[in-house]
């Protein structure tokens, strides 16, 4: 009998590949545009990124998505055979890990989002201005989990987990990938607009308070303006 919960593997090396196994009538939501491949009784259907019904539902999904940059659809994985297979991979080159939910539930970053489970699901906060004003975890809104299941969260590089008993840590925003949602954050300039212009450290991320957060090795932006240099634009 299909409990929605889904069995995986996941690949070793930096360029991991997640197959996803599930029974008849499963189903898992995944990544839009991170599938490598499934079996023919696999079918992948498009949903609204949002709750509720009718107009309503779509309303709400396409307004979060013009103000969190988060898009207003979902990939939903249903197996219509006894063991249906679905290879999904992510868009960087990094580690895969994974957030059991339940007693814990966690808040995301932008592109962190892999693959979740049918039993459990996630929804969009709405974060203050100050938050959605400097940081990248979904502008106004940020990903919070909710529900029990398995979620699959990527990394841009290797991944380390940071665990805080009841003090603080300042991390640099663009390596967050995840953090309990129990923690309290703050997102701002490291040390004002012109230190951070002088230190090459712009915005930063402090967490206080009991709870685990999830940093990568590498950041998408220094990345980016590393390569810049190096791609032609064609003048």
């Amino acid at each position: 009998m299909a409990d929605n919960r889904m069995k995986y593997t996941i690949s070793s090396g930096q360029f991991p590949f997640v197959e996803i196994e599930l029974e008849a009538g499963e189903s898992a939501y995944v990544q839009r545009g991170s599938m490598v491949y499934h079996t023919p009784g696999v079918s992948l259907n498009t949903k609204l990124n949002a709750k509720g019904d009718g107009v309503g539902k779509l309303l709400g999904a396409v307004g979060r998505s013009i103000v969190s940059g988060e898009s207003a659809f979902i990939t939903q994985a249903i197996s219509n055979e006894p063991l249906g297979r679905l290879a999904i991979a992510p868009s960087v080159p990094g580690q895969v890990i994974t957030l059991e939910l339940g007693q814990k539930q966690y808040r995301l970053n932008d592109g962190a989002f892999l693959a979740l489970d049918g039993s459990a699901f996630y929804t969009m906060q709405r974060q203050s201005v100050g938050r959605a004003l400097f940081g990248g975890q979904g502008g106004f809104f940020v990903m919070t989990t909710e529900g029990q299941g398995t979620l699959l969260a990527n990394a841009f590089g290797s991944i380390r987990k940071i665990t805080l008993q009841n003090n603080q840590i300042t991390i640099d925003n663009a390596h967050v990938v995840a953090w309990s949602a129990d923690l309290d954050y703050d997102i701002h300039l490291e040390n004002g607009f012109m230190q951070s212009i002088g230190t090459g450290e712009g915005v930063v991320n402090t967490f206080r308070g009991t709870g685990e957060i999830y940093v990568q090795s590498l950041n998408v932006q220094t990345f980016a303006g590393v390569l810049n240099p190096y791609i032609s634009t064609g003048k």
